[in-house]
């Protein structure tokens, strides 16, 4: 039998061994800088009008998932963006104000839970990106976008965690997540068991709760398992979107985290 030698851990290691993938994820996002890299790369190939693009609430159990896009303005750079959740929403509104008076141009689409049901929540997040990328005026002649490509003609790049490394794309998921974050108000009016202003739609154990006690509303994802079966406990979330409902600051999920880092 091989002798595998046993390599002492840090602290660190130690720690990200305990963490759930979502709190470790989420380490991962606060770690990695927003900047124009992608974009300047795009420009200095010819390209004049850049588009970020990406998605809001698509972890969701209720509710729409919501798209922007957003060609900022090279001549006009927005301190401070970086991927929304990761963001208080007091800056997230600040900031969404800034692109909004100070891009060249900027719009949203959604795609709601029954078409979500239709077509699986991978296909309506990039149905709600493309209509969102249509709707710009003038139209984009580069597409940077968060994970996927889009079924579009425009050149595009595709680029994990998106949201947290590419301005544009930052740009895009402040917009989404604010607009998104609107309807969820405007919803919780209307069923306010659901507590929907606070979670948004996510699956905090408040909200698995409300489903177990009151069952679905016609604005819920059926085919989402916790939706779908409601007797079903659950006790453990790897969706960051989950963890940051339940903790917003996500200061409890990063108590232990080595602050030896800047993003």
């Amino acid at each position: 039998m091989a002798f595998v030698p046993r390599i002492a851990k840090t602290g660190s290691q130690a720690v990200a061994d305990r963490l759930s993938p979502a709190a470790a994820k989420l380490r991962l996002l606060k770690r990695l800088r927003c900047t124009l890299r992608y974009e300047k790369e795009a420009w200095l190939n010819g390209s004049r009008l850049v588009g970020g693009v990406d998605e809001a609430g698509r972890g969701c159990l209720f509710g729409p998932v919501v798209a922007a896009a957003v060609i900022l303005n090279p001549q006009d750079r927005i301190r401070g963006l970086r991927d929304s959740k990761l963001l208080p929403q007091e800056t997230r509104e600040h900031l969404a104000v800034q692109i909004r008076q100070r891009a060249l141009c900027w719009a949203f689409a959604a795609v709601d839970a029954a078409q979500i049901d239709a077509i699986n929540i991978l296909q309506a997040s990039r149905l709600a990106m493309l209509n969102a990328v249509l709707k710009l005026r003038p139209e984009p002649d580069f597409l940077l976008v968060d994970a996927v490509c889009l079924d579009h003609p425009c050149a595009q790049r595709a680029i994990i965690h998106g949201d947290a490394l590419s301005a544009s794309i930052a740009a895009a998921s402040i917009i989404a997540k604010v607009e998104r974050d609107r309807m969820m108000r405007e919803f919780d009016v209307t069923y306010p068991q659901y507590a929907l202003a606070s979670n948004k739609g996510y699956g905090t154990r408040a909200h698995k709760a409300a489903l177990m006690e009151h069952g679905p509303t016609p604005l819920h994802r059926m085919t989402f398992a916790p939706v779908r079966s409601t007797q079903e406990e659950f006790v453990f979330s790897d969706d960051v979107d989950d963890l940051l409902a339940d903790d917003p600051s996500g200061d409890d999920l990063l108590d232990d985290f080595d602050p030896g880092f800047t993003a």
